[in-house]
């Protein structure tokens, strides 16, 4: 799979590995909700803090914390060191994908942000197939991401609904949408950097805090000339979505991806994944009554239904070690 279980499925090889248990689908299912309420936790006190600025904020306190974990864990400086250029490669196609998200809430939904933002297994697929042996794309695999991109496109298609006072402009749905997928074409550099580089042998907890910190690095000089830090308004819901953005995202929910991948078996986990997008819908809908177009809904179906296609693992017994 090219989704965040495959970014980081090799980093354990020691790990014994098995297939879901009660236990291990209730945390995923956890995982599933955070992630699809990240999106509608951004949108939701925009107008208090921009997006730009809610992540670039996250990202540099995340950052501390997972650095912390990763000194505790035994990675230090020198590891870092000898993958300076790997790594700062994947922070910057982490800040890319997080910048287009920022950007493109200003203009789209939560829900459709959810939607194409995970159309980033696709264009992994595609970058493993050109630059890594043993990757090539067969037949299911093209059959996959052409259905995806159509319903990309049918996602997309202007229908007039919308427009009104119900939600923003077609036009300024489109932009969005387009920064969306953006958003995908970048979690799926940070996944192709990783498989082909020494990254793939690293803790996670290292990757991450390239990640992190160069996301900081970028993103808060850029909120800063862009005029979002200095229009801050500190509310309780700022407060609390912030909280939730930083220790439960950037921090909380990716160190239990990457303890579940030490424990179950990746496919299992990746499939598990696509609720995600689903939540992130059913949340827009149910918490930012936000309107869902019948193109829409058929092209987001089209598009998860791509992906796990492309994703799904052959058809073969995966051995538990």
């Amino acid at each position: 799979m090219s989704t965040r279980a495959d970014t980081f499925k090799t980093f354990s090889p020691q790990a014994t590995r098995r297939a879901l248990d009660m236990q291990g689908s209730l945390l995923m299912l956890v995982f599933c909700l955070a992630l699809g309420l990240q999106q509608v936790a951004i949108k939701w006190v925009a107008a208090d803090i921009a997006p730009l600025a809610q992540i670039a904020i996250r990202s540099t306190l995340a950052a501390f914390l997972v650095m912390a974990v990763a000194y505790a864990r035994g990675v230090r400086v020198a590891d870092a060191r000898a993958v300076f250029w790997p790594g700062v490669a994947v922070g910057l196609g982490f800040a890319s994908e997080f910048c287009f998200v920022a950007l493109g809430l200003g203009y789209t939904t939560a829900s459709h942000m959810s939607v194409f933002l995970y159309t980033a297994p696709v264009f992994a697929a595609l970058g493993l197939h050109f630059l890594v042996p043993g990757e090539q794309l067969g037949v299911r695999h093209w059959v996959g991401i052409a259905v995806a991109f159509t319903g990309i496109v049918l996602a997309m298609a202007p229908t007039g609904a919308g427009s009104s006072a119900d939600g923003p402009a077609v036009s300024s749905l489109i932009i969005g949408d387009i920064l969306g997928t953006m958003a995908g074409m970048g979690w799926a550099a940070t996944t192709v950097v990783i498989r082909t580089t020494k990254l793939s042998e690293q803790p996670p907890t290292l990757t991450l805090s390239y990640q992190l910190v160069i996301a900081g690095l970028l993103l808060l000089p850029f909120a800063a000339v862009m005029g979002d830090l200095s229009d801050i308004h500190v509310t309780d819901p700022v407060l609390a979505s912030m909280t939730f953005q930083t220790l439960g995202i950037a921090f909380g929910v990716l160190l239990l991806w990457f303890a579940l991948l030490r424990r179950y078996l990746a496919s299992r986990l990746g499939v598990f994944s696509f609720l995600s997008p689903v939540f992130g819908v059913l949340f827009g809908a149910l918490l930012l009554d936000e309107a869902l177009t019948w193109n829409f809904i058929v092209g987001g179906i089209a598009i998860i239904s791509g992906v796990i296609v492309v994703s799904a693992p052959a058809k073969r017994r995966e051995p538990v070690r």
